[in-house]
This record gives structure tokens, sequence and C-alpha cells, in this order.
């Protein structure tokens, strides 16, 4: 085994397009009806259609880590990207700088670096 990709639920291809965007993911080449995959450096998120999902039962979740988070949260807030309410940039008890963004789906995207 080499890679996990996770595959998320969306209502609406275009919108989910440009939010991740927005995050600094571009869309892969690969264009199927109903399906979308967005690529960032190593990382690769799927999403699947699903009109009927209602975002408020959506439990879709993924952690992101990373480096320089700080930077990473900065240049979100500088381009109106909305972080979660309950997800503020924060040291944990468990050892790692978070923040979380809730996508148009209700997916909650959360961001982590290790505390050295």
């Amino acid at each position: 085994m080499t890679v996990i990709i996770p595959k998320l639920p969306m209502r609406n291809k275009e919108t989910t397009r440009k939010y991740y965007t927005l995050l600094g993911f571009n869309a892969s080449q690969n264009d199927f009806e109903g399906y979308l995959m967005m690529v960032k450096d190593t990382l690769e998120i799927h999403f699947f259609e699903f009109r009927e999902l209602l975002p408020s039962e959506n439990y879709g979740q993924i952690y992101i880590r990373c480096s320089n988070i700080d930077a990473i949260c900065k240049t979100f807030l500088e381009n109106n990207i909305e972080i979660h309410p309950a997800g503020h940039l924060k040291k944990q008890h468990w050892g790692q700088k978070e923040f979380s963004l809730l996508d148009p789906d209700n997916n909650l995207i959360t961001f982590g670096q290790a505390l050295l």
C-alpha cells in the first residue's frame, strides 16, 4: 500500500471545485461526470456527487498534516476563507496545533502540525 485518498460527498461539482481551488488545490486532468478529483502537491481528495445531501447531516471529515500551519492559516484568513467557529488555530493537548474549515457541503477539513 502506498497512498490513501479520501472520498467526500458533494452536491455541486463546480461549487466544490471553486472552494478547493481557493485552498490551493487544482482539478485533476481527469474529468468524470458526477466525480471530482482535486490535487495539491502530493495530496489528492476525491468527491462523489450526492445531490440530495443535507449538509446538516453530513459528517464527512479529513485530517491534513502539514508543516508551517501558521502560514497556511494566515493565507486562508487573508483570502477570506472562513475558519470553523469551533476550529480556530490552537495548540491541542494531544500535541498538535490545529485549525478546521467546513466546505460548502459541511465536510470538516482539519489541518494539523505536530508540536515539537
